[in-house]
């Protein structure tokens, strides 16, 4: 039975025509004399009290005394070869083109892509290691930047997942669950933690552009989506190209004032409807007509790089000026985090190297490297890093065999979900640490793995709420990001 639908089919004629067509010559009547609202000032929201938050936090929350305000959550879409960038693994150049042995695939279940192949050979790193940092940590040639911040780092290389192809490990890493509908990770701190800002939106979303030939993989709004939560917790994306918003200015004709008389007599009528229906999505149509106004002048603010300078646009790297870059979007989601943002998730596209490693990881490596790096040292030097939550990885990993023809100059390789590397940094993490290890085949774990949810019991625990505790009631059930199965904080990377 939907409520809202019962509703409408009781109204009487009088009704419909008194609850529209009068109140909207009761708009039209306050745009004509609408001198009342334009007693508001610019920066006042449709039902604002002094003092009062755009985004407050749920009742109790955080849970307790959280180590990071924010989180920059940097997707590498695809699957990022954990073993040629991470997972140092020495003894597979005696290896090559060996073909895998059973005892190491163990009938896994692999891809279509390579389950017809006659045979899974060996295909080793054909990229340099090296140790860097006081951890001494092994990093390949292809972060040359990365590698001299280690010792911010926790490294883990133990990540795993159920999902074997792209869709439904993208909507598990991001959501906790193969199954679309689920909110998102940044969806349920917008819903529990609020944001710190009044004039940017709680969660932003960035996709900005790759440089491989490799093809890149769709991007779901699953990845972003509140789910279940009311709509007004969903990542907001910004665009790539031209205005990050579209329609951000006002039409000619139209001042900022008129805009504001326009939205508060609006906003008057939703409330009115709002206190009929209860309908929760009416609160969020009200809360995103204020924020889009508030954004008018929040994001050309923010997007404007002209006062950054010459030295922080050099740490980014020469990409940091070029709009919807990985670096340009770096340097715009530390931005956010100083304007009070909660959540910002960078998601760049690119990495799924199913043949001719050689030249699409170095793209993909050139893209990011520095501009991650960047990051974290900028962060660092304005004092933000102990309250942000930096996290770099992908949906999966990549097979140690190869996927086509394999010579000792290129290769591909398959989706592995058995194990991958991830990294974070910042608000809560220990730096410096190494967590998990693989087998000599970068195949299976051997020691402390970490499910993807125990890695997001985390992320919410460094946030200071307790996973089991922030749920929400939807289809009989008590919804929760990291399911209803046990799942685990990682305290061994935790700075205490």
């Amino acid at each position: 039975m939907n409520s809202l639908f019962e509703h409408q089919l009781l109204q009487t004629r009088r009704q419909f025509f008194g609850t529209n067509g009068l109140r909207m010559g009761g708009l039209a009547m306050a745009a004509l004399a609408g001198q009342s609202a334009l007693d508001y000032s610019l920066n006042r929201g449709f039902a604002e009290q002094p003092g009062a938050r755009v985004h407050p936090p749920l009742p109790g929350l955080p849970h307790f005394a959280p180590k990071a305000k924010s989180i920059i959550y940097l997707h590498m879409n695809g699957g990022p070869s954990q073993i040629d960038m991470w997972d140092y693994k020495p003894t597979m150049q005696e290896q090559f083109d060996k073909d895998l042995p059973d005892s190491i695939r163990n009938g896994q279940r692999i891809t279509t892509m390579t389950s017809g192949q006659a045979r899974f050979p060996v295909a080793p790193s054909k990229f340099k290691f090296t140790q860097h940092g006081q951890c001494q940590r092994w990093v390949s040639e292809l972060l040359p930047h990365t590698a001299k911040i280690v010792d911010e780092l926790a490294i883990v290389k133990s990540v795993h997942t159920n999902a074997i192809n792209h869709d439904p490990a993208c909507t598990f890493v991001m959501t906790g669950n193969e199954v679309p509908g689920k909110a998102s990770l940044g969806s349920w701190l917008a819903y529990g933690l609020g944001s710190e800002s009044d004039n940017l939106p709680a969660f932003v979303v960035l996709t900005p552009t790759w440089t491989s030939s490799a093809a890149a993989q769709a991007l779901f709004t699953r990845m972003w989506s509140s789910g279940f939560l009311p709509t007004r917790y969903a990542g907001v994306a910004l665009r790539t190209g031209g205005d990050p918003v579209l329609y951000l200015p006002n039409p000619d004709g139209v001042t900022s004032s008129d805009r504001r008389a326009m939205l508060d007599a609006l906003g008057q009528l939703n409330q009115q409807r709002l206190a009929e229906l209860h309908d929760p999505e009416i609160e969020t149509r009200i809360s995103q007509y204020e924020m889009a106004f508030r954004m008018q002048s929040s994001v050309p603010d923010l997007v404007d790089l002209s006062n950054e300078p010459k030295s922080v646009l050099d740490l980014y790297g020469p990409d940091a000026s070029n709009p919807g870059t990985f670096a340009a979007s770096t340097l715009l989601a530390r931005r956010m985090v100083e304007r009070g943002v909660r959540v910002v998730q960078l998601l760049h596209r690119g990495w799924d190297q199913h043949g001719n490693i050689a030249n699409d990881l170095p793209a993909q490596c050139r893209d990011i490297d520095q501009a991650s790096a960047a990051l974290i040292t900028d962060l660092k030097q304005r004092g933000l890093l102990d309250s942000t939550l930096v996290v770099w990885g992908g949906e999966f990993g990549r097979t140690v065999y190869c996927q086509g023809k394999l010579t000792k100059e290129n290769y591909g390789r398959d989706h592995h979900p058995k194990c991958f590397t991830m990294w974070m940094a910042g608000g809560g993490i220990k730096g410096g640490v190494e967590y998990g290890q693989t087998d000599d085949f970068s195949y299976n774990i051997v020691e402390n793995p970490v499910h993807v949810n125990d890695l997001n019991a985390t992320l919410l625990h460094c946030m200071g709420i307790d996973h089991e505790r922030l749920a929400f009631p939807f289809q009989g059930l008590e919804q929760r990001l990291t399911g209803v199965e046990h799942q685990r904080v990682i305290k061994e990377i935790l700075s205490v």
